[in-house]
């Protein structure tokens, strides 16, 4: 089924060979494209998406918007909790974060942590990096966050006091760290690291292995990460094969067998606390109008689809909090 296929789509895909690695650049174009479909009728406000993609083509299905209005609203609202946990004093470090706009809507709302980083492929990072440089809406919010004289920008980098951007590769995070450490991240500050449909496209080996390293490297720390779950059932086999006639494989899917195979990964790997639920829990944890007036925009003629949906995707979160910032309070 056509929606389905659109839905499955995450925002960036780790394979070993550069093909793979191809397709995975391409889920990023793919994810930003329903974005601003879902925001052109009204689903959330972003003024910020517009300038990274083009207008899609055609309509996308209301399962992928409410899906994506899901997806966008969960993990916001996580996010704003740490936030607000930590007084903004904090850093925020989003992995694999593609052609996202999070920096630009923190800064509208006054809601800006002391840096905000973004890791990507090299490719998309310099894409990322042109738009910026030649749109003016983009740019001008990077300098008023900026205090220094002047800030560094090339073509695979940027770097200001508030927001950094950086290529590196996902699956060495010595490599990360060290990249990370030269644009002034601080292992002492409470940090709030966002994977969104990035883990599943790595080894189970390298994504243990980054979120070891996260769970190692801070003092206190909160760990989001989106992506599938459920899929040894018939609906995640066809989710599964949909992605592979596109060339991509799901490295990780072993770690999206259940919502407990999601939770017992993060404990495994050095995080203190654990939660993993599904989509269609996130949806009904919503704010109640927020839903109501969402669900007014589009007539949906079954809800059996978008439930399947909601069922084969989930936010996790784990957190690490030397600190006693009461980390693990922070729920839905």
């Amino acid at each position: 089924p056509l929606p389905m296929a659109a839905a499955v789509r995450g925002t960036l895909c780790f394979a070993d060979s550069e093909e793979a690695d191809e397709a995975v650049r391409g889920t990023c174009e793919d994810a930003s494209i329903c974005k601003r479909f879902a925001v052109s009728i009204g689903y959330w406000k972003d003024p910020y998406i517009q300038y990274f993609v083009r207008q899609a083509k055609e309509r996308k299905a209301p399962e992928i918007n409410r899906g994506y209005y899901a997806r966008v609203h969960g993990v916001s609202q996580l996010l704003k909790a740490f936030l607000k946990k930590t007084e903004c004093n904090c850093q925020i470090i989003n992995l694999g974060a593609g052609l996202d706009t999070m920096f630009w809507r923190l800064k509208d709302e006054n809601l800006l942590p002391k840096k905000y980083f973004e890791v990507d492929f090299p490719m998309i990072v310099a894409r990322k990096i042109y738009n910026i440089k030649s749109k003016p809406p983009l740019s001008k919010p990077i300098i008023e966050s900026h205090s220094g004289e002047s800030f560094l920008i090339d073509a695979h980098s940027l770097d200001s006091n508030r927001y950094s951007i950086l290529a590196a590769d996902l699956r060495d995070s010595s490599e990360l760290e060290e990249k990370l450490k030269k644009l002034n991240m601080d292992t002492q500050l409470p940090t709030l690291l966002i994977a969104e449909c990035v883990l599943v496209y790595m080894t189970p080996e390298q994504s243990a292995s980054l979120l070891k390293w996260a769970a190692n490297t801070f003092q206190a720390a909160m760990f989001i990460n989106y992506e599938q779950v459920n899929m040894t059932d018939r609906f995640g086999q066809i989710m599964i094969e949909n992605l592979q006639r596109r060339q991509c494989s799901l490295a990780g899917v072993e770690a999206c067998k259940s919502l407990e195979s999601q939770r017992e990964r993060l404990l495994l790997n050095g995080w203190e606390t654990a939660n993993a639920i599904d989509m269609m829990k996130v949806y009904s944890c919503l704010p109640q109008a927020e839903v109501r007036r969402i669900e007014g925009l589009e007539f949906l003629d079954e809800k059996e689809l978008l439930e399947q949906l909601m069922q084969h995707y989930c936010i996790c979160w784990a957190t690490k909090d030397s600190c006693n910032l009461g980390l693990s309070n922070i729920t839905f």
